[in-house]
């Protein structure tokens, strides 16, 4: 080893040596040392994702808020992945991978604190926005890192190993939410990726990379990335507000306009600069168009069934947090066995083929979780999980190496973020949408349950049989009848809520269903 090369990590200072010079230093265990650090720090903000879910119930009561401003610190979080995931490109050519990273993290903890102290629901959502720009920021990186450092004929096995890490949190993040919710009360949860996040701190200052020093470095794309944000913003609060506000208020029309003028706005101004943030041309790749698409859905799908699943089993079945959070925990132990070979079946096959296959399984998966019932016992629904996502396991490394091969080395970078912020922004649009959905479903199966309720024979036997009971438990004769029509009230409303819950899984699988248009198209052989 040259001393030239020995120094060059003391000499680069804060920002880091480049790749050449890590990899030359540390050699071949480098790239698993540099894709192992990387792992720790998207562990530790992917567990945030998912962790809150099994905590939303506990959230609503302690702020006094109803479902549709709970979505928000779910998809708050989603919203600013989505927001700053297209930052990456431009951070890691400015300040280099290790700069990028540890700020990245810093700024994670940091939300994790204003998250886990809030004294109400605005604080909360504006922490979980500082968690969610800090996991935008690191979540491509480790798909570069692994495009660098690998070899073209085992980046499908490398990513297949890094998702195994990956995927473990969101399948360990709700069996230990509730676990800590149960324990410790629901502000705990917000603390619980900190270690792990520090510990990922320690190895990015030691291996990650800095900024190469060959070539001019990237300009900051300003406007897109304001036009970006005003277009999330602005679409997110929309649809936030038009199911409290009424689809035609004036404001809900004013901010779904603005996230309709800022969205085009956004295309037409990335399609002219020199400097995109989001390069438009990226699409016009039919293999990476058709990877990104997937992605899309399979966020909208991912998110949303983890969102739904938790809360249909906590609000209509009665299940503790921690009980909530076992039911998803074999299907992701199931992913962790299936991203290494779904990894080797990457370098393997078609993209197409493990995408299919894995739509075809969490649409299934979907559909029956369509006939998801009170009664439903806990193994039945956790095997019907379990069967969606070994799907998406399945898939997920063929739909990133497959999107990333399709392009030149030149876009490799800006892809790799394009091709997440797909997934991500159909995750956020996905919770909104079926929260939307759901709530929407309840208030339809509540009005017709309602109107079968019309004074005749079977109503006046329940009701009769409410007041006896009643009666049984000391309650006066004055008030044994509004309570026994209070009670049918809410047993009408409990029913309406897990009608609209089947669904809303029921719209999943056709998401999935609609998603095998882009994969049929990605079979096509490409023009000469």
């Amino acid at each position: 080893m040259s001393d030239a090369v020995a120094a060059g990590p003391a000499r680069s200072g804060w920002a880091g040596a480049p790749i050449e010079e890590m990899q030359a230093r540390w050699g071949t265990p480098y790239r698993f040392l540099v894709t192992f650090a990387a792992m720790i720090g998207t562990v530790a903000t992917i567990l945030s994702a998912t962790i809150v879910n099994v905590a939303l119930p506990q959230v609503m009561g302690a702020f006094g808020i109803g479902q549709d401003h709970a979505q928000l610190i779910s998809t708050a979080f989603l919203a600013a992945v989505t927001s700053t995931m297209l930052l990456n490109g431009w951070l890691v050519d400015r300040f280099g991978c290790r700069i990028t990273y540890a700020a990245a993290i810093l700024m994670f903890i940091a939300g994790s604190v204003v998250s886990g102290s809030a004294p109400n629901e605005g604080v909360l959502i504006a922490g979980r926005v500082l968690q969610g720009a800090a996991a935008g920021m690191v979540q491509p990186l480790g798909m570069q890192i692994i495009f660098q450092v690998f070899p073209a004929e085992r980046r499908g096995s490398a990513m297949g190993i890094y998702a195994v890490g990956v995927v473990l949190a969101p399948a360990l993040g709700p069996t230990l939410g509730g676990l800590i919710v149960d324990g410790f009360g629901w502000r705990s949860v917000f603390f619980l990726g900190v270690p792990v996040a520090v510990l990922g701190l320690a190895l990015g200052l030691a291996f990650m990379p800095g900024p190469s020093r060959d070539g001019p470095r990237q300009r900051f794309d300003g406007p897109g990335f304001a036009l970006l944000v005003t277009a999330l913003l602005s679409l997110l609060t929309g649809l936030s507000s038009g199911q409290r506000e009424g689809w035609a208020s004036d404001r809900v029309v004013i901010e779904l306009g603005l996230a309709a003028v800022a969205a085009v706005s956004f295309v037409l101004w990335e399609l002219r600069t020199d400097a995109p943030m989001l390069n438009p041309r990226l699409f016009a790749v039919r293999g990476f168009a058709c990877s990104a698409a997937v992605g899309l859905v399979y966020g909208a799908s991912l998110f949303g069934s983890t969102y739904l699943a938790p809360l249909f089993v906590q609000t209509i079945q009665g299940y503790t947090p921690t009980r909530a959070g076992l039911l998803l925990m074999p299907a992701g132990l199931a992913m962790v066995l299936v991203f290494p070979i779904a990894g080797r079946l990457a370098d393997r096959m078609p993209p197409w083929a493990p995408i299919g296959a894995g739509l075809l399984l969490f649409g299934w998966s979907a559909w029956l979780m369509g006939g998801v019932g009170t009664d439903t016992p806990f193994w039945t629904f956790a095997l019907w999980i379990l069967v969606g996502r070994v799907g998406f396991g399945l898939a997920m490394p063929s739909m990133n190496a497959g999107a990333l091969r399709a392009l030149p080395p030149r876009w490799v970078g800006q892809g790799s973020g394009a091709v997440n912020f797909a997934r991500q922004f159909g995750g956020a649009i996905g919770v909104n949408l079926l929260s939307i959905h759901l709530e929407r479903r309840t208030q339809f199966h509540a009005s017709a349950l309602t109107s079968t309720q019309d004074g005749g024979s079977v109503m006046r036997e329940v009701l009769a049989e409410l007041e006896r009971l009643l009666a049984q438990e000391g309650i006066a004769e004055g008030a044994r009848q509004a309570l026994a029509e209070s009670h049918l009230g809410q047993m009408l409303l409990a029913q309406a809520s897990m009608l609209a819950f089947r669904d809303t899984f029921l719209v999943i699988a056709l998401f999935c269903a609609l998603a095998l248009v882009p994969v049929a198209i990605m079979r096509r052989p490409a023009r000469e």
